[in-house]
């Protein structure tokens, strides 16, 4: 194994808790519950010797390992792993209008129309396209065998069919919570998923 990949989605949000819409041109902070969440992560994981800590631009990805930042291990922003920018649908309530444009761009997607998108927004093909830059770069650095990632559902969905050689509109069989765990080994150019979405830190904590 050359490499090691703990990657987890960020705490949660106000967004998150009303319904509200959050893509990469919202930088919304954790609410109490996000912030208790990624305390719970860093109480199980604190012992892991992680080597550094990549997170989005997007604060809520910083606060959500901030303990782990506080601790001293190296920390790095890569604004390729940000979340899908969802254009003039960010901040609107979920309805059953957005609810309807949803389903309807999630559809083409899964017919593999990855270049849909909503007006100011992004495509699949364009999140895939920084995701994989950034994830060059993290792959290059050969002197960090174990490192924390901390990133976006939509964007980590993503990442997964990169990583993994599926096309993207498998994009749905990998779920998500916030700060659901994914960890990943990488061997040579294949990576392997040990761990999907794992929460056994939620369950140890009264969040």
């Amino acid at each position: 194994m050359d490499k090691e990949l703990y990657i987890i989605r960020h705490g949660e949000t106000e967004f998150n808790k009303l319904g509200r819409i959050q893509g990469r041109g919202i930088n919304s902070d954790l609410n109490d519950t996000g912030r208790a969440q990624g305390a719970a992560f860093y109480a199980l994981y604190k012992d892991v010797p992680f080597q550094k800590v990549y997170t989005s631009a997007l604060k809520r990805t910083q606060q959500t390992v901030q303990g782990f930042i506080d601790a001293g291990i190296p920390w790095e922003i890569q604004s390729g792993l940000d979340e899908l920018a969802w254009g003039e649908l960010e901040g609107q309530h979920t309805s059953e209008e957005t609810i309807g444009a949803f389903k309807d761009i999630t559809e083409k997607w899964q017919s593999g129309d990855y270049d849909a998108h909503f007006v100011g927004g992004e495509s699949p093909n364009d999140v895939a396209i920084r995701l994989k830059e950034a994830m060059e770069l993290i792959i290059s650095r050969k002197d960090e065998k174990l490192i924390l990632i901390c990133m976006h559902g939509r964007a980590l969905r993503l990442l997964m069919c990169l990583l993994t050689d599926k096309p993207l509109s498998q994009m749905y069989d990998y779920p998500h919570q916030n700060t659901g765990l994914y960890k990943l080994s990488l061997t040579g150019d294949k990576f392997t998923i040990l761990e999907t979405n794992n929460t056994d830190h939620l369950k140890a904590a009264v969040i």
